[in-house]
C-alpha cells in the first residue's frame, strides 16, 4: 500500500498514458505548452493563474506542478501564497454569492 493519497507521478505511468492515446497525449502537451507560453500575459502570471486555479479544482498534480512552473519563471513563495489566497476567496465567494439561491427559496416557501 502507497503511503500517498494519489498514486506518484512517474514517467512509466506517463508513458503508459501516452501511448495509449498518443495523438490526445500529443494534442494536450502542444496545447498545453502554447497556452502557458509568453503572450499578453507573462509566463510567471499564466504559472500563479494555474496555482490559483489548481487550488480551487484541488488537483494535487497541478498544484505541485505549477508551484515549480511559478517558481521557475520567477515567482517569489509570497506571490504563490497570495495566489493561493485569491483562489480561496473566490472558492468561498462563490458559497456566499450563492448562498442568494437558499435565502430566495426560504422566502418563497414562507409565502406559500
Amino acid at each position: 500500500m502507497s503511503d500517498h493519497v494519489y498514486p506518484l507521478a512517474t514517467a512509466h505511468l506517463s508513458q503508459k498514458r501516452a501511448a495509449l492515446a498518443p495523438e490526445a497525449d500529443k494534442a494536450f502537451r502542444e496545447f498545453s505548452r502554447q497556452v502557458f507560453a509568453e503572450g499578453a500575459l507573462s509566463a510567471k502570471t499564466k504559472q500563479l493563474i494555474a496555482v490559483a486555479v489548481a487550488h480551487v479544482t484541488q488537483c494535487p498534480y497541478c498544484i505541485q506542478g505549477h508551484t515549480k512552473g511559478a517558481l521557475r519563471q520567477g515567482a517569489t513563495e509570497q506571490e504563490i501564497m497570495e495566489a493561493i489566497w485569491v483562489a480561496a476567496e473566490m472558492r468561498a465567494g462563490g458559497a456566499f454569492a450563492h448562498s442568494v439561491v437558499a435565502l430566495e427559496t426560504m422566502e418563497q416557501l414562507e409565502k406559500k
